[in-house]
């Protein structure tokens, strides 16, 4: 099985002899992203750290593509959105509904969480757990939900 770092390199060779400038930019960006946190530190990552620097620099891209929609900028806010449509691929299966929720319902029984001030219990095991496999904002709103069930 290639590691995610291979095949995201591989992917930029094969955008630059396709000369597909726009995607070649996007890679080349998470490249240099996965590269400056190798260096600061001091250490190769494994595909747990890709996909969190995945996860960030998505969720950036969401963040700007509402203000530059706020700003009338439809240019800038279409070149994140193709940006977004570059890196997603390199994110695993995304979780929803009843898997996300069993998931949250096992981290509960583990960590003994009953009550809705149980919350930060939850999150920190379950964000280690769910790394790049689920948005944390709807994952923290389950946990919200099924913790004042119980």
């Amino acid at each position: 099985m290639m590691n995610l770092k291979t095949r995201i390199q591989d992917d930029m060779k094969t955008a630059m002899r396709a000369r597909e400038s726009d995607r070649l930019g996007a890679i080349r960006m998470l490249l240099a992203a996965i590269k400056q946190k190798e260096v600061d530190e001091r250490m190769e990552l494994d595909d747990a750290a890709i996909v969190a620097i995945l996860d960030k620099m998505i969720k950036q891209r969401h963040d700007s593509i509402s203000q530059f929609e706020a700003g009338g900028r439809e240019d800038l806010a279409a070149k994140e959105r193709l940006e977004i449509t570059v890196l997603q691929p390199y994110l695993p299966q995304r979780l929803s509904g009843d898997a996300l929720d069993l998931e949250i319902r096992a981290v509960m029984n583990e960590v003994g969480a009953l009550a809705p001030q149980d919350l930060g219990k939850v999150m920190g095991p379950l964000k280690k757990r769910l790394a790049g496999r689920a948005d944390m904002a709807v994952a923290s709103a389950r946990v919200k939900a099924l913790l004042s069930l119980t």
